[in-house]
């Protein structure tokens, strides 16, 4: 279970320095990208990917799980442009709602996918999960972005992506987490690739590059690469589980982020938000401890 709390934990202060960067003129493209750099010394110091005296094209080439690089490598810079692009176009609240509410995707991969066993108790537990995650999102009186008809429409089809990306995401960190001792490999080429693609976009852009957003990524990273590499673990803890860790990280992370949110930023906690928080806690807790009581 400590590994679940370390990695929620982690993506906790990620969003808390992604807020604060904001506010400190850091631009968050190039901190994604610098963030990348790190993460991928982080990994082959740490973690000692074995290449058996292949190049990381031999690897990504020959390798049985090379459309595990391939698609992190993709879809983890990709999903975060889309992202920015969603909370322009749709606002922070139907982005962040669309963020969240993707739990559906993974939490469906466990029974069809990985094959886990959908008990009495799980579902009660799932029942509870998805409760408290429409309480956590439950904004009243939320002002409205005024977006123009084009804007909408482009809208929808960011959220729909976000929605999606993150999804996938998460489906593909516990096929990772099923490689065992070849995820370090895996991990390490993966941010190899999101690098690479990151940068190219930012080149692209033709973006002026800022010491302060480079700095600031390279915190970053150590915070990333410790939420992904946790994250990864406590699917292993529980790989007859996945519904736990998918589950437990979505509303720990929203739990906590929104005590955060309240306590350091004095964002405005509603009632329902708060039967929310005390809903995810006892989801989490009937995942981890129902199943056992029952059996």
């Amino acid at each position: 279970m400590h590994n679940l709390a370390i990695a929620v934990l982690c993506s906790v202060i990620v969003s808390v320095f992604l807020k604060v960067a904001r506010k400190q003129h850091i631009q968050i493209a190039q901190a994604i990208a610098f963030n990348y750099i790190m993460a991928i010394g982080l990994s082959y110091y740490f973690l000692q990917p074995n290449f058996a005296g292949q190049s990381i094209g031999e690897v990504v080439a020959q390798h049985d799980d090379s459309y595990l690089f391939l698609a992190l490598g993709i879809l983890l810079p990709t999903v975060f442009i889309v992202m920015s692009h969603a909370v322009e176009s749709a606002g922070i609240v139907r982005s962040d709602a669309a963020q969240r509410l993707s739990l559906f995707l993974p939490i469906l991969a466990s029974f069809t996918i990985f094959n886990e066993v959908l008990s009495g108790s799980r579902a009660v537990s799932l029942v509870l999960a998805f409760t408290a995650l429409l309480c956590l999102l439950w904004k009243k009186d939320e002002p409205q972005q005024n977006l123009g008809e084009s804007a909408v429409g482009k809208g929808w089809l960011n959220l729909l992506l976000v929605w999606l990306g993150y999804g996938v995401i998460d489906i593909l960190f516990k096929q990772m987490a099923k490689s065992g001792s070849a995820f370090p490999l895996t991990l390490f080429v993966s941010f190899c690739l999101a690098a690479c693609v990151i940068f190219i976009y930012l080149l692209i852009k033709q973006t002026r590059w800022h010491g302060k957003s480079m700095l600031g990524g390279l915190l970053l990273g150590v915070l990333n690469f410790m939420n992904i590499l946790f994250y990864i673990k406590a699917h292993q803890s529980y790989s007859s589980n996945p519904t736990l860790v998918f589950a437990g990280m979505n509303i720990g992370v929203i739990c906590l982020g929104t005590l955060t949110g309240a306590w350091l930023f004095k964002e405005k906690i509603n009632k329902i938000n708060m039967i929310g928080v005390g809903l995810g806690i006892v989801s989490i807790i009937c995942l981890f401890y129902l199943d056992k009581l029952v059996g």
